[in-house]
Order: C-alpha cells, then structure tokens, then sequence
C-alpha cells in the first residue's frame, strides 16, 4: 500500500504509526485489553460469511461494492467487517485501527483463514496517513463518536475517497440510545450478573464466548469517550462536505421503500419524519443493540 505518511514501523506483519494525541491514546489503550468487537471460539470462514450474509446492510454493502475496489475501514477493531468483505473477491481492504492488539487478532484471523487482501493499518484518524482520493469506498461505522472531535474526524477521513466514491458512516443516535444509557446506569448499580441478562445482544451470545461479552459490555457500558448524534446533525456534514446523501439505516422517510437497496437513492425525509423514526429506534432493535445509524453518501 502506497502511504502519504512514510513514519511507521512494521509490527507483525502491521504497519504502526506512533500515536500521540492523548485522546487517541485513551482510545486505543482502551481496546488493547479487550478487543471490539472479538471473535467467537469457533469462528472461521463459513461462519464469518453466514453471519454477514445474514446481516442485511453487510450483505447489500459486500455486493455493491463488487470487485477490483479499493475499500478502507476506519475504526475497523478486530476487523470482522473487513475479513468478510474480502472474502471471495479481488478488491484491496485496508483496516485501519488505533488499537494495536485489535488489527492482531483480525490480521490472525485473516492468515489463519487464508484471506489474503486485508492490509492492516494502526494509527490516527486526525493523522495525515493516506493520499487523497485513494479510495472507491470507505466505512466508518461506530468509530466517530469515540474521537475527539467527531465533525473534524469526519472530514479528514473523507479526504481519502475518490470523487464520486462512496461514504459509509455509523453513529450513535442522541435519541435512540436511550435504553442503552438506561442499562449503562443499571450497570453500575448492580453489575455484571444483570447486564448479562438484561442487554439484548449479550442474551444472543455464546456462553463460552467470554471475550466477546466482555468487549461489548466493555464498549457499551465503560467507554470514556463516546458522544451521540442526530440525523440532521450528520445530514449537515454531509451538505457542508459536498457529499451527496444517498441513503441511509433506518430509512430517514416513512415514503422510502423498506426493502429498496441501500445504496440507490432515497428519500432524506422531512424534520419531523426524521424526528418520529429517532424515537421510534427506542422501541426497536436499533435501540436495543445501541443505537447506531447509517449514513450512505456520494462524494462529488
């Protein structure tokens, strides 16, 4: 991989810049500890491709991005996301992570499983690492919120996609994560025993998955920094960025059809659509597993 910044050091096959700034520092040491989001004991291939696969935007996102693309997943973690969009094609994946420990377990799972078009890189999202304009598409989904500065993280990060490539970003939502921060305060009250039981996500977890649970209990419950957002919000980075917004998850307009492809145009909805589906997530499994909203955009 060609790389604006040449500073780096290569770490186990991982190519490590130095982080200094203290809130990236937090950050990352936050996740060495307890890698998010961490693999089951038996997982492998077949397993990473039946869970993605049945996961209906990952699926929608492998198949739209097709092949011979140049994919970066910024705040990648343990790298699921980029493991399963590698498999079976010739696109180049690039995960990228402030958390050393995180890119090691995905860079073992990726030669340990014989998927060879990952390349793992450990840095700063505020860092000048990548040259302008290299990628067709990049993800950046649940990493924002947990920088910062999400808006001046958003906007360096876009400078690496190509005109007319895609921008894939996840946030937590300001309304919808109420539960969560419901449960976070239940937490601290009465521990892990009714954590376990009462966090939707956790109930669905392997028993013998230990740290799996204890990543996302880590990361819902114990994060030290971590912000929430609106739509609109989001929507203004996006206009003031000249990204054009092409769709998003949930649908931001009772009018867009729910089964229509993520990645055609779609309606952005009026204020007060937008307004009844963030307190609508609260209900639902948004709001039951934290709260993370998509946005799909086009940079012009």
């Amino acid at each position: 991989m060609d790389l604006k910044n040449k500073n780096f050091k290569i770490v186990d096959d991982i190519i490590n810049y130095q982080i200094d700034d203290p809130v990236a520092s937090k950050v990352g040491n936050f996740y060495e500890t307890d890698p998010f989001p961490n693999y089951e004991i038996n997982d492998n291939v077949n397993k990473i491709l039946k869970v993605g696969d049945k996961n209906f935007f990952l699926k929608a996102l492998k198949n739209f991005i097709g092949f011979k693309k140049n994919v970066v997943e910024v705040g990648a973690g343990t790298c699921q996301w980029s493991n399963y969009l590698a498999i079976g094609n010739n696109n180049n994946i690039c995960s990228f992570d402030s958390s050393l420990n995180s890119l090691k377990i995905g860079k073992d799972f990726a030669k340990n499983n014989n998927i060879n078009n990952v390349s793992f890189v450990r840095g700063d999202i505020f860092d000048k690492i990548f040259y302008d304009e290299t990628f067709d598409i990049l993800i950046c989904n649940g990493v924002l919120h947990h920088t910062k500065n999400p808006y001046l993280g958003f906007v360096n990060i876009i400078k690496s996609v190509k005109k007319n490539g895609y921008i894939v970003v996840g946030l937590y939502n300001n309304i919808g994560r109420l539960r969560t921060k419901i449960r976070k305060y239940i937490y601290k009250i009465l521990g892990k025993k009714i954590i376990k039981v009462i966090d939707p996500v956790l109930r669905k977890t392997g028993k013998d998955s230990h740290d799996k649970i204890n990543a996302w209990i880590k990361d819902q419950y114990l994060h030290p920094v971590e912000s929430t957002h609106s739509f609109d919000e989001v929507l203004k980075w996006f206009d003031n960025n000249n990204i054009e917004f092409i769709n998003s998850v949930p649908k931001f307009s009772f009018l867009n059809n729910q089964d229509e492809d993520f990645f055609e145009k779609g309606n952005r909805g009026t204020f007060l659509e937008r307004l009844l589906i963030q307190i609508f997530m609260i209900f639902g499994r948004f709001g039951s597993e934290g709260a993370i909203f998509i946005l799909i955009g086009k940079k012009k």
